[in-house]
């Protein structure tokens, strides 16, 4: 079976070894690798004979964590093609769906020939090219009917060796913009073929439960599990019982979650009598973690955390190993550089900090994005000269550990001093009443900026009244950290990537 030096290419050449071995599993069925193999070069074959002389460019609207998805990315990326993810910006949810509109801006700006769908999207995707005056080919994986090219259908269509140039978008998935449109973040070949250097060196095989949107970094981890001789199960969102009775059932040994749901996991009454003793990696990622609760964590868990830190820009930036989660003082870290270079800049001048000054986080990756799609000014302000501009606050301690302390947008600066709110949620998770929280500022009537915080209170936490945290504070940090307001919430609002979204909790407390 000829193949390719792509990731996927790759992938194919270890699924060759066992065919019979099941390497996909869902809701409503397994394939095998032998057939998902032969699903994934079928497509690709169809899409290259009815592409002509030049690569398509593959937009897929489909469930999220479905079948189809990564097997249409796959038949994409197999013959040089841009795959485009055009479901959801959230990298947490994959129930988030981009707004029509932002489709429709998406399938303009890539240029999209072909929309690939399943079923559950074909009248989506039939009003979306009602409105493109270059409409893209429908196809799906299987017949739905006239008018979409069935890309199951291809005796004899095996995909030919193309040459693909490195720096050729390989992927383009959305993130939620700060002006409130969706931006492109496209992904080479060079640096995708790199995501699965790690599963293909892997003496293990890894089972995989994927209950992040495998549009955004869960595709890119349920590429090294393949690459490692191991299968994926996918769920099409995270319920903390169910990974539970997943972890047991399908004996999964790799789950990649956020903090708000590593806490639902540990707090779910059944995780104490749960069999989690497959699990030999537990990643927690996409945002900040109390120091406080992964202590908890270690304990119901054991050693298995891993921490990554990362943005959509610089791709994984940090890890924190499960013997450092052992360590009080590195629970407070996101650990230390995994690939690249990390520099500490001034964000006014853009000078180099010496070690343990705080100031943007930069960083030279082979993981890095290629660019933001169709926003060349925003791309040149991101990427300079080779170094990514994460926006991220923070410092470098002398033994090279990566210490976070905020976003550039998101300091307060209140009574003459800035406060980095990730400093006082991790002092009130801290405190042992208290599950979740986030600290914000807001403007008051005199338009001067105040400190707010948002909790999430344990069930019976009798002692955790705003007077209590307000103590709490003013001991563990200072008088000046204690926020102007504190406000008891049942659950806080979260962003794409699973933060507490204190801009939403900001524009609530204005009101």
């Amino acid at each position: 079976m000829p193949t390719n030096d792509t990731y996927v290419g790759r992938i194919l050449q270890v699924l060759a070894d066992d065919p019979a071995r099941t390497v996909l599993t869902w809701q409503h069925g397994s394939l095998t690798a032998g057939a998902f193999t032969t699903a994934v070069r079928t497509a690709a074959g169809v899409l290259h004979r009815h592409s002509g002389d030049r690569a398509p460019v593959v937009a897929i609207l489909t469930t999220t964590n479905s079948p189809a998805t990564l097997l249409l990315r796959y038949a994409a990326n197999l013959i040089g093609a841009t795959a485009v993810h055009l479901h959801t910006t959230n990298a947490v949810d994959p129930e988030d769906r981009l707004t029509s509109d932002a489709e429709l801006a998406l399938l303009a700006e890539t240029g999209a020939t072909v929309l690939a769908v399943d079923a559950e999207h074909l009248a989506a995707a039939r009003e979306l090219t009602a409105h493109l005056a270059q409409p893209p080919i429908l196809a799906a994986l299987g017949d739905l009917g006239p008018g979409v090219l069935d890309l199951s259908a291809g005796a004899d269509t095996d995909p030919p060796e193309v040459p693909i140039p490195p720096d050729r978008a390989a992927v383009i998935s959305c993130t939620s913009g700060t002006t409130g449109r969706p931006k492109g973040i496209a992904v080479d070949f060079r640096t995708r073929n790199g995501f699965i250097t790690a599963g293909l060196q892997m003496a293990w095989r890894a089972v995989y439960l994927a209950t992040l949107p495998m549009s955004h970094s869960s595709g890119a981890t349920a590429d090294d599990s393949l690459a490692s001789g191991g299968s994926v199960v996918l769920h099409q969102g995270f319920d903390a019982g169910e990974v539970l009775r997943a972890v047991a059932e399908h004996r999964i040994t790799r789950l990649l979650i956020s903090p708000p749901q590593l806490y639902r996991l540990m707090d779910h009454p059944e995780a104490a009598s749960a069999d989690l003793s497959s699990i030999s990696m537990l990643c927690y990622t996409g945002a900040p973690a109390s120091p406080a609760r992964l202590a908890e964590a270690v304990e119901r868990f054991g050693d298995v955390l891993i921490q990554i830190y990362g943005t959509s820009e610089a791709g994984a930036i940090g890890m924190l190993t499960p013997a450092e989660h052992r360590d009080p003082d590195l629970r407070a870290t996101v650990g230390r550089v995994l690939a690249g270079e990390v520099r500490i800049r001034d964000p006014h001048d853009h000078r180099d900090l010496p070690t343990g000054e705080a100031g943007e986080i930069c960083v030279r990756s082979p993981f890095a994005m290629r660019e933001y799609l169709g926003d060349p000014e925003l791309t040149a302000r991101t990427v300079r000269d080779g170094w990514v501009h994460t926006g991220d606050l923070g410092r470098l301690d002398e033994r090279g550990y990566i210490h976070l302390s905020g976003r550039l947008a998101d300091v307060v600066k209140t009574n003459g001093i800035k406060i980095h709110p990730t400093t006082v949620e991790h002092a009130l998770t801290a405190h042992p009443g208290v599950l979740q929280a986030a600290a914000f500022g807001v403007p008051d009537a005199d338009l001067v900026e105040q400190l707010h915080a948002a909790v999430v209170l344990r069930d019976g936490a009798a002692a955790a009244t705003v007077p209590a945290l307000r103590e709490h504070l003013a001991a563990a940090l200072s008088p000046q950290h204690v926020p102007a307001v504190i406000d008891v919430h049942p659950e806080l609002p979260l962003t794409a990537t699973g933060k507490p979204d204190r801009a939403r909790l900001a524009a609530d407390a204005r009101r």
